[in-house]
């Protein structure tokens, strides 16, 4: 390799680039009856976690939940796309969040995030348009399910189109 030249890597997905979205998107502790999340605090609920304080979990201990229990994507080279499967996964839960994602970019939609699933969030630009219009479609559908729903609309539009 001539002098002064680099290797360039690609740049891979940050775990600490994606996490102040979600604990953005995800805000403080909440207990609204009409949220079916119920009790959660930075997106944390009651109902995953039933040992934990929730009222009193700090930002530090949801990130390193975050980090321990929902992040595996450092292998998908767009940070974008990372941090909306992420927070797609937060919002909806693993598996059922990984399925809107993995029916987005057309892959068999088993919940299980592994090498094809990777492959197709690397393999088009139009992957967060994909991963948006999914989120849209089905947040249209969860809110007409239920007309008490209406009350999230807008956070929850803004949050798919972020």
């Amino acid at each position: 390799m001539p002098s002064g030249s680099r290797t360039r890597w690609p740049k891979l997905a940050s775990f600490d680039l994606a996490i102040p979205t979600i604990l953005t998107n995800e805000g403080g502790y909440v207990n609204n009856v009409s949220d079916p999340g119920g009790e959660t605090n930075f997106g944390i609920s009651k109902r995953s976690y039933p040992d934990l304080d929730i009222r009193n979990l700090t930002r530090e201990d949801a990130t390193e939940i975050y980090r321990r229990d929902f992040w595996k994507f450092d292998g998908i080279s767009s940070q974008p796309v990372a941090t909306k499967v992420l927070d797609t996964c937060v919002n909806l839960g693993q598996v059922d969040g990984m399925r809107l994602c993995q029916k987005a970019v057309g892959v068999n939609p088993d919940g299980q995030y592994g090498p094809n699933t990777e492959g197709a969030f690397n393999g088009s630009p139009e992957v967060l348009d994909q991963i948006r219009s999914q989120l849209i479609q089905h947040y249209e559908n969860w809110i007409s399910a239920n007309p008490a729903r209406e009350q999230f609309r807008a956070g929850l539009m803004r949050r798919a189109r972020e």
